[in-house]
């Protein structure tokens, strides 16, 4: 492996840096390059935050080398991020409008970059036995009891518990931008981070289902999210290529993206993340059968 190819993998490892720290990581890089003696100790590189600093260094370098040459990783888009989450809004709403018979099953096959795969079924309307994975039984909630769930205790072992049923379909939720933003805000820590507020369009996105109309809300909603950006050269777990959407949370620490979303640069659909990627959604007959 050459320096350039070094780069590269750090490059797609790491991602970019944001713009404020380009300048002074490119100064830092020309001075060591004519001998000169850094202004800051080098404990700043691997201090507290060090995934910045080295992001910033090899954006650095990634800028100053000839573009034919070095393979460049997730950078900043030319995509207005907006426009790409319009777009997959628009998308959203040219799927058919089919809803599930409630007792059916969503099925959801999900791959990751070390190739496992994770495959769930989950009880549309929740009142049924959904499955993870071949042998771990989801209950669902039946006359609105359900197996206890809580802290391990011998003594409940076994017995029920009162719940309400958790559907897979989402029949009901908002279907304009506005609403669908209120709501995001309802579900625990979404009016308090955007990076919460990320993960739960996320989890609506992947192992949830929803009508064409409320897909669209979803995306729209997102991108009222403050602090969006689109990321070029990104690609979901699965290795497909795509646009990142992602969004920092001005309380997060300054630098690191929070849930990157990846759409297909094409069609705009929903594709996973840049660590996951969802390869088969549909509904089957049973928990257990692939579709």
């Amino acid at each position: 492996m050459d320096d350039l190819d070094l780069i590269r993998e750090r490059a797609q490892a790491v991602g970019f840096a944001p713009a404020e720290h380009l300048a002074p990581a490119r100064e830092r890089l020309l001075a060591a390059a004519r001998g000169e003696r850094p202004h800051r100790s080098r404990r700043w590189f691997w201090a507290a935050g060090a995934t910045i600093g080295l992001a910033a260094a090899i954006t650095a370098v990634v800028a100053l080398a000839p573009a034919d040459r070095v393979g460049i990783g997730a950078g900043v888009a030319h995509a207005d991020p907006v426009k790409v989450l319009t777009e997959a809004a628009s998308a959203a709403l040219r799927e058919p409008a089919t809803p599930p018979r409630p007792d059916q099953f969503l099925y959801v096959k999900t791959e990751y970059p070390d190739h496992h795969v994770r495959e769930i079924w989950l009880s549309v309307d929740g009142t049924r036995d959904g499955l993870l994975g071949t042998d771990t039984v989801l209950p669902g909630c039946h006359d609105g009891k359900a197996p206890y769930s809580g802290p391990y205790d011998p003594k409940k072992k076994g017995t029920l518990e009162d719940c309400r049923p958790s559907p897979a379909y989402h029949a009901d939720l908002p279907t304009t931008a506005d609403a669908m933003l209120a709501y995001l805000r309802t579900i625990p820590g979404g009016k308090d981070s955007v990076n919460t507020m990320g993960k739960n369009v996320l989890t609506l996105a992947d192992e949830r289902a929803l009508t064409p109309a409320s897909y669209a809300a979803l995306y729209q909603a997102a991108a009222k999210a403050p602090g969006l950006t689109a990321l070029d050269h990104v690609t979901d777990g699965a290795g497909r290529p795509g646009v990142g959407i992602t969004w920092t949370n001005p309380a997060d620490s300054p630098g690191f993206p929070g849930i990157v979303l990846v759409f297909d640069a094409a069609t705009h659909q929903f594709l996973g993340t840049r660590d996951s990627a969802v390869t088969v959604k549909t509904f089957v007959d049973e928990a257990g059968r692939r579709p």
